[in-house]
């Protein structure tokens, strides 16, 4: 109030502000989501593709390419990274706009179309860190993962240039061989997509007055979180003068505990994947951990000498190394499969129902007779935009054709063991897979990427057999595995534009340049860790990547059959593989309520080969998000996701000056050993042994 008074004429006339903005906010919450936007004019696909949105993007598919690196090279576990994406893209175009609009220079507002463009773009051009198989099929290629399989046969050393050659020429397949379906998905079929809807909802909700103000709060809370996790990086790097020394070789739990893998290491990024991550995930993890590390690898231990020969190092694969790592693959394959199959029945059983309800299946860039009966406003709005930029079926298909010739001519130039008849039988089925996998992931959520690579592996693998199958295994891997994530990524960003009312032309191009970009981003970045880091894909390094190692051995199972696997072996594969297919037809069968209580397979299996250190960062983040639900649900649920991506994406960026660091020999400059000088020789004769 002034001298004048004036503030208390306003409240006696009726202008009190706050109780203005109360009324428009129960007003708005009384109206659908599309009446809200009502006033808003939906700009034209061409104006949605703007040179900020693209730039934002580039600089913060760098940003989701290292942390998508570093938790591929570490552990695996990829969380979704969607509405860190959304949230930090409003946060860095709106920053933008309002200084433009404050110096008068502002021509365009930013719409929450723009918004969708962002996001698609950032997690398009991530998305190939993963699909890349850095971390898994294309690191599998390298000698040193064939040294730590005891099979140099089939081996290619990364190499920048052949990296982005095949990235090209296979990541782009998968977009073109789903456009002509998306109406079919999003309209005909009404597929959920949970992740693409739940997005939507999140962009729709910024760009309303109340969203912006909850959003200004979250990006605040993850910048203050982003700020700790890079400093604490920093801090913890200051004391690791050597392999030894730091806070991730803190024995924690105690010097045994330590040994076989229990222990605290301090890590950010995956206290914050662990707030991310679904509570029974954690407690899976550590589940697998406690199995593994806690009761089995000491037990196979000592028939050292019986099982296998007493002379071999532990990380020799035709010693304990390889129980570790056929076991972990026996539960993966089982989980991979069974869900492979509930997925696959359940979009047949889809299928089949959609079909028989309209005698005939819907038809890509042909009117519905029923999509303009009993439509809400939303949906009636939503749908004449969806419609109204077409993707013409002929462009996709020749789009497909061309790409298919090109990647036929230079895949084998690449990978001399894949044959071009290989190919043409991989690109026959992959337009199939490519539907079911988006079909199935409309239904489930469940993106099944990396099974049908799997089975790429084995069948091809196979096929090649003794010549060159395990290096023709793991490309053929790579071809499917960018085939169909790419196909199911890109329905979720149609379902997110059907919502937000993105035009699909703008949808589709954010996605070519997205992954694009990640064709360029990402074997720079897994070039920079490579090259800073030498100890990388080791058993005991930072970086081991554990899932190069894994997919290696299915290519050489595949190639050389049960020949491979050290005594006993088989049977507990055996016993594995149909444990992860009781547990999951339990979990089915007893139900949402009580199988949310049962343990994941797939989850579980992963630290049979690293161990369980991550388990516990991870459930250490899982108990601070129990803890803050339990004091105050609402604040948790709107700040939880700022809080873990904040921690995710300080951790993850400090790699990237860290990796410079290294690479110019800079060293930190003090060793901080937590242990005794005897206890320290023991250690380090473990580590090395």
């Amino acid at each position: 109030m002034d001298n004048n008074g004036r503030g208390d004429d306003r409240v006696e006339n009726g202008f009190n502000p706050e109780e203005d903005d109360r009324k428009k906010e129960m007003k708005e919450a009384e109206m659908s989501v599309e009446q809200i936007f009502e006033s808003q004019e939906v700009p034209s696909w061409r104006k949605q593709l703007t040179m900020r949105a693209f730039a934002v993007s580039f600089v913060l598919s760098i940003l989701f390419s290292f942390i998508v690196m570093k938790l591929n090279l570490t552990t695996g576990i990829i969380p979704s990274l969607n509405v860190s994406a959304g949230l930090l893209g409003f946060f860095f175009v709106k920053t933008w706009t309002k200084m433009l609009e404050k110096s008068g220079l502002l021509k365009q507002p930013f719409t929450r179309q723009e918004n969708t463009v962002i996001q698609t773009c950032v997690v398009a051009s991530s998305g190939i860190a993963f699909s890349g198989g850095f971390g898994s099929y294309l690191f599998g290629m390298s000698e040193r993962i064939a040294q730590q399989s005891g099979d140099t046969r089939g081996v290619k050393n990364p190499s920048l240039g052949w990296i982005i050659g095949f990235l090209f020429v296979v990541s782009f397949l998968g977009l073109f061989s789903v456009v002509p379906l998306r109406k079919i998905m999003v309209i005909d079929f009404r597929l959920t997509y949970p992740s693409g809807t739940a997005t939507a909802h999140l962009i729709n909700s910024f760009h309303t007055p109340q969203g912006a103000k909850l959003a200004k709060k979250q990006v605040k809370t993850l910048g203050k979180f982003f700020s700790f996790s890079f400093l604490w990086g920093f801090f913890q790097w200051f004391y690791t003068a050597e392999e030894t020394c730091g806070f991730f070789n803190f024995p924690t739990l105690g010097l045994k505990a330590y040994e076989n893998k229990f222990f605290f290491d301090f890590s950010a990024t995956y206290v914050g994947v662990g707030m991310i991550c679904p509570y029974i995930i954690n407690i899976s993890v550590l589940l697998g951990g406690i199995l593994s590390w806690g009761v089995m690898w000491p037990l196979i231990e000592t028939r050292k000498g019986d099982w296998y020969p007493a002379d071999v190092s532990s990380s020799n694969m035709h010693g304990l190394q390889g129980y570790k790592v056929f076991i972990a693959i026996a539960m993966i394959l089982g989980d991979g499969l069974y869900n492979f199959f509930k997925v696959l029945s359940r979009t047949l059983i889809g299928l089949f129902h959609q079909i028989r309800g309209r005698q005939a299946l819907p038809i890509a860039n042909q009117p519905s007779p029923d999509t303009s009966k009993k439509l809400s406003y939303d949906d009636q709005r939503r749908t004449q935009l969806f419609l109204k930029d077409q993707i013409p079926t002929w462009f996709s298909v020749a789009g497909y054709v061309t790409i298919a010739v090109i990647s036929t001519i230079v895949l084998p130039h690449i990978f001399h063991e894949l044959k071009w008849y290989y190919i043409l039988v991989l690109y026959a089925f992959a337009p199939t897979l490519a539907f079911c996998n988006a079909y199935g992931c409309g239904l489930t959520d469940w993106s099944l990427a990396s099974t049908y690579g799997k089975l790429a592996i084995f069948t091809i693998g196979a096929w090649a057999g003794s010549h060159g199958g395990v290096l023709a295994g793991l490309a053929a891997c790579g071809v499917m595995m960018n085939i169909v994530s790419t196909a199911s990524d890109l329905m979720q960003d149609f379902k997110t534009g059907y919502l937000t009312l993105a035009s699909p032309r703008s949808m589709f191009i954010s996605q070519v340049i997205g992954t694009a970009m990640g064709c360029i981003v990402s074997p720079c970045v897994f070039w920079l860790f490579y090259k800073a880091f030498d100890d990388l894909g080791l058993p005991n390094s930072q970086y081991p990547a554990p899932f190069a190692v894994v997919y290696r051995n299915m290519s050489l199972l595949g190639v050389q059959g049960f020949s491979a696997l050290p005594k006993n072996c088989l049977v507990l594969c055996y016993v594995f593989f149909g444990a992860a297919i009781l547990i999951n037809l339990v979990k089915d069968r007893v139900g949402k309520k009580w199988g949310s209580y049962i343990p994941l397979p797939m989850a579980m299996a992963i630290p049979f080969y690293i161990g369980s250190y991550f388990a516990i960062d991870m459930c250490v983040g899982s108990l601070i998000l129990f803890v803050w639900e339990k004091i105050n649900k609402a604040k948790a649920d709107a700040f939880g996701p700022a809080v873990a991506s904040g921690l995710i994406c300080g951790d993850g960026i400090w790699t990237l000056p860290s990796s410079i660091l290294a690479l110019a020999g800079v060293k930190p400059p003090i060793c901080m050993k937590f242990l005794s000088r005897a206890t320290n020789a023991r250690v380090d004769k473990f580590l090395g042994s």
